[in-house]
């Protein structure tokens, strides 16, 4: 586990806000140098604490209106076989590994019913899915990353 210093958590908190600004707005609102901002950024790369920087889409806007959580009972522990698969769906925002009663949760978005409807119907034809539910989300509440 990486110990992260007060420096550095302002660092990230700043990240995390906007991951679109300069080194020296960076720099100015985390109050340390441009080149600690350099060094840091560096070092939290290769320690793959930053995987990427990127940008927050409103998915409604573009007629992304169909937002569903789907939980997926696999059997035989073949939880792998089925996320790898789900990961490379284009509609697939993110895929969990759980506990419980299902195996597999995924957050997906979709332009229209019918895209939902034949995204479910091939998932159910996956090799060990026993058994999906699909629930819609009717609005969100909070949907941030967490400052550290």
């Amino acid at each position: 586990m990486y110990e992260m210093d007060e420096t550095g958590r302002r660092i990230l908190n700043e990240l995390i806000e906007n991951s679109r600004q300069s080194y020296r707005s960076l720099a100015k609102n985390a109050k340390v140098s441009i080149v600690t901002i350099s060094k840091r950024l560096k070092q939290f790369k290769k320690e793959k604490i930053v995987n990427q920087f990127t940008t927050r889409v409103d998915y409604d806007k573009l007629g992304y209106d169909i937002h569903v959580l789907v939980m997926i009972r696999v059997s035989k522990g073949q939880e792998s076989e089925v996320e790898n698969k789900l990961k490379n769906d284009s509609n697939v925002m993110a895929v969990y590994d759980t506990t419980g009663e299902f195996d597999v949760l995924i957050i997906a978005r979709f332009k229209n019913r019918r895209e939902l409807d034949i995204f479910i119907k091939k998932l159910q034809t996956y090799d060990f899915v026993q058994r999906t539910v699909t629930a819609l989300i009717l609005k969100t509440i909070k949907e941030e990353r967490i400052k550290i």
